[in-house]
């Protein structure tokens, strides 16, 4: 992957601060070196007339790459306590120092030299144009020189911080167990890599193209991206990197193509970049690289999750459509089920459990015979005996397994029939004894019941069913639950309406 600057920099030229208390030597410095280059460059002059006023520019300004520095201003000192200044308090050891004085005799003494890394030492009057110039280019190119080894260690630093961050940021992500986790993780820790604010992961959807849709689906989003549709200019670009199979900054739109054995190949969109620097580039893809294998295997976790699931599902189907109940009320119960988990500050990766396994609340019924579950009218009391089985026979079914969702179904299956005031079977639980996901099965099962058409009734209006929520509270039904129906009864009504008998 690359990144490339629209234009390259303009080079700046050669900062030079001139320290003198007479002006005339001002004027002559600059007029001698008006048509000074070095690498192309210029110089640019910065005028200090005593040792207090050089400090304060040196303290401001920290491109200066060249000091003329007067020794006698203010004092008979004042241009060697700018030096000393300069190394030992300021810590500028990267500016170059040439001293020159108007009195000869006044030269430092050699340790003075040597301790504060003062370049050279001229007399002025024996600064000569050809000398000035001589002076000025080594000065220059030392400094220069100096200053390359310099970015270049900064260039590691920043690099290896950088990789610092890269594995903290994949040890966070790789944390996280399910797709749409993992997706906001990554784009948290991009974000953060590249000091950016809008950014959205997608990725192919699975299905064929239909013609007028978007074929990428979005994992995840930040920043003001967040609700933003996929318009035709970033179809665009996303169809360019991934027929292309490449990276590539559009504007200040940087689309990355990250390829996975999964087929369903990731692309990064990244908003507001101007330009990215090489090492940035270099981190992202380190990260990216090592985020290709575990979205390989988060892929693979989420298809047998789906494929879990949906076997859960159409068993779920299969038992429904045997007692005659509406094919829809399997998926009904396990949407409200989702939507109260939710409500009630549930974990996700809960919720998502719940959700699978509420299909599999009646399993038990596939033993339960004909003549019993699709009798019309009410049950013997050996009949309702019968009937009153099919909890432990759900149990029995599902029992064993360390699946999960499995683990789930079964404490389900067995405890959905339990009232919170004890009065339910098979055991008789009481209020809290039962488990959380039964109670919430409890309540979107007489919900979904209620609310839409049997053999034996009509389907009940809203208010009707929420005064009879309100009636059982307590007694059958957990009242915190009923209470989150209740109060959410909009969510509920939207999921009867997505998926009608």
């Amino acid at each position: 992957m690359s990144f490339l600057s629209s234009s390259a920099p303009k080079l700046a030229p050669w900062k030079v601060l001139l320290v003198d208390d007479e002006p005339d030597i001002h004027d002559i410095t600059k007029l001698t070196l008006t048509r000074f280059r070095l690498d192309g460059r210029a110089l640019s002059f910065v005028h200090a007339y005593s040792g207090a006023e050089a400090k304060d520019i040196l303290a401001r300004e920290k491109d200066i790459a060249l000091v003329f520095l007067d020794v006698v201003m203010e004092r008979e000192d004042s241009g060697l306590e700018v030096a000393r200044w300069m190394r030992q308090d300021l810590d500028n050891q990267f500016t170059r120092i040439v001293l020159r004085t108007g009195q000869p005799g006044q030269a430092p003494e050699e340790r003075v030299i040597v301790d504060y890394d003062i370049n050279d030492y001229k007399e002025k009057t024996e600064l000569d144009r050809t000398k000035l110039f001589t002076t000025t280019f080594a000065a220059l190119r030392a400094y220069r020189d100096i200053m390359k080894v310099e970015e270049s260690r900064r260039v590691q630093q920043t690099y290896r911080e950088g990789l610092e961050r890269v594995i903290a940021a994949s040890a966070h992500i790789f944390q996280q167990r399910n797709l749409k986790d993992f997706a906001n993780g990554l784009l948290l820790q991009v974000v953060a890599l590249l000091r950016l604010e809008q950014s959205m992961l997608l990725r192919l959807k699975a299905a064929s193209v239909i013609t007028g849709q978007s074929q990428y689906e979005v994992l995840a989003q930040i920043g003001d991206m967040e609700g933003d549709e996929i318009g035709p200019e970033l179809v665009a670009q996303l169809d360019d990197a991934r027929h292309n199979r490449i990276s590539r900054l559009h504007g200040d739109t940087y689309v990355g193509y990250f390829p996975n054995n999964s087929g369903k190949a990731s692309l990064l969109v990244l908003k507001g970049v101007d330009e990215i620097s090489d090492i940035d580039a270099q981190m992202l893809e380190v990260f990216c690289s090592g985020v290709a294998i575990a979205f390989d295997n988060i892929l693979l976790n989420q298809e047998i999750t789906d494929t879990q699931a949906e076997l859960i599902l159409r068993l779920g189907d299969v038992v429904e459509s045997r007692s005659h109940e509406a094919g829809n009320h399997v998926r009904r119960m396990s949407q409200v089920c989702h939507m109260l988990a939710q409500e009630s500050g549930m974990p996700d990766d809960e919720t998502a459990v719940l959700m699978h396994a509420a299909p599999m609340h009646d399993i038990g019924k596939i033993a339960t015979p004909d003549a019993v579950l699709l009798k019309p009218g009410k049950l013997t009391p050996e009949e309702w005996e019968i009937m009153k089985q099919h909890p432990t026979v759900g149990l029995q079914i599902l029992d064993g397994s360390q699946r999960p969702i499995l683990k789930a179904a079964a404490v389900i299956a067995h405890q959905h029939h339990e009232k919170f005031d004890g009065s339910g079977y098979p055991q008789g639980l009481r209020g809290h004894d039962i488990h959380p996901y039964a109670r919430i099965v409890a309540v979107a099962d007489v919900f979904d019941a209620l609310s839409h058409a049997r053999c034996y009734k009509e389907a009940w209006p809203a208010a009707k069913v929420t005064e009879h929520l309100r009636e059982v509270a307590g007694h059958h039904l957990d009242p915190v639950y009923v209470d989150l129906l209740i109060r959410n009864m909009d969510k509920a009504l939207a999921i009867n309406e997505q998926w009608p008998d």
